[in-house]
């Protein structure tokens, strides 16, 4: 087995810790957790609905960067400041996956990096 390569992209925020954006095998990608900030602002919206679609467009573009997309995800990972936002985030979420949907966890969780309202992370393949 190879060894895993780094991703990294400038069209998603850079890590706010000590990992990388996502790691690559040869099979298969694994983003680490996105938090809704604008990579050019340094910013994060303020609702849901904004910081849904911002999280996933920072997945969907690390997913290209390493020569993917978001039709090769086989899992997310949803982490959630506020399990109210749950139906919310189903919507953004339903218009950047299409069937088949990945499989999917989604958590309710005491506080986010940066006070932000939810992360996400997926699995895909190379």
């Amino acid at each position: 087995m190879k060894t895993p390569k780094v991703i990294a992209t400038d069209k998603a925020p850079g890590a706010v810790g000590p990992y990388s954006q996502a790691m690559a095998t040869e099979n298969l990608i694994f983003t680490s957790g996105q938090l809704p900030i604008d990579p050019a602002t340094k910013t994060m919206p303020e609702g849901i609905r904004e910081q849904a679609a911002a999280a996933l467009t920072n997945v969907k573009n690390i997913l290209e960067s390493a020569g993917s997309d978001l039709g090769k995800v086989v899992k997310t990972t949803i982490y959630l400041a506020d399990i109210n936002d749950f139906p919310v985030v189903n919507e953004v979420y339903a218009t950047f996956f299409q069937k088949p949907f990945p499989a999917r966890s989604c958590f309710a969780v005491k506080d986010l990096p940066l006070a932000a309202k939810m992360e996400i992370e997926v699995i895909a393949t190379a």
